[in-house]
Formats: structure tokens, sequence, C-alpha cells
């Protein structure tokens, strides 16, 4: 994929194939299935603005953001997980082997899985919200509407 080519993280390592498909989610605003130069630009300028904020987060600008940094994160973005949900984010974000391997990827969790991972809870709790009428932090949905909800996530 083109755009995958054209976005790299700190290290110079590829945008994550998921993150580069969601991202065509939201700015292929004509689902042409390319990204024409207005789409583009402001594909670079969201992940210009994301950029500010991952390296605000990224404490010991180690280049990763670990679970102590998500969790500061998701707190500030207005998403207080409890520490299953966080360790649960952490785990599926993470970059897959967490041993750093010479010129690889920190371990943590690189730029684009952080966008990734905000994204996604943003979204799931923005349903979740939607969903909860009576505002007491619990819903209630059938088996279609919960699938719906994970599938539609980002």
């Amino acid at each position: 994929m083109e755009l995958q080519q054209a976005l790299v993280n700190g290290d110079w390592s590829p945008f994550d194939l998921d993150t580069v498909k969601m991202l065509m989610s939201i700015f292929d605003t004509d689902r042409s299935g390319t990204i024409g130069f207005n789409e583009f630009s402001g594909l670079w300028r969201y992940i210009k603005d994301w950029q500010g904020v991952f390296k605000h987060f990224d404490r010991d600008n180690s280049g990763s953001i670990d679970g102590q940094e998500l969790s500061q994160a998701m707190n500030q973005f207005g998403y207080p997980l409890n520490p299953q949900l966080l360790d649960l984010v952490q785990r599926k974000y993470d970059v897959k082997g967490a041993a750093p391997t010479p010129g690889g990827p920190p371990p943590g969790i690189t730029f684009d899985r952080f966008v990734r991972a905000c994204v996604v809870v943003k979204s799931l709790t923005e349903t979740f919200r939607r969903l909860d009428t009576d505002r007491d932090g619990w819903v209630q949905i059938n088996y279609d509407t919960f699938i719906h909800t994970c599938l539609s996530a980002p």
C-alpha cells in the first residue's frame, strides 16, 4: 500500500497496516479507495497533531508509550480505564515481541499504534455513551448491536 510506504514512525519503521487502513477510512472522504491531494493534506495535519500529543505523553523520550504513559494519556483524554482494560489496550497495541531488536521499534506502543488505540477507545466510548441513555454506566444491547459496535470500531 503506497500510503503505508509514505508514513513512518519516529524510528523510520513503517506504519502498521491496520493503522493505515483506519486512516484511509477517515480521510478517503470521497470513498474512491485513494487519497487525493486535499485528503492527504488533512491526513498530514492530523498526523502532525498526533505527533505533538505523542511527544507530550512519551515522557521518557523512548519513542514508545509504556503503561504509565498510556494511563496518563487515557485519563487526560477523559477515558479513565481500569488497570485491567489498560493492560488489555497495552497488550493489544504494543509492538509484537516485547524484546527490543537492533534497528527495530522500541518496546511499548509506537506512534502509529498509539493513534489507533486512542481512536478505537474514543470510538467505543462514544458508542457506549450514546447507548447509555440514562447515564448510569450500564447498557443493555442485543447480540447484533454488540457485534455491530465492535466491528464498526476503527
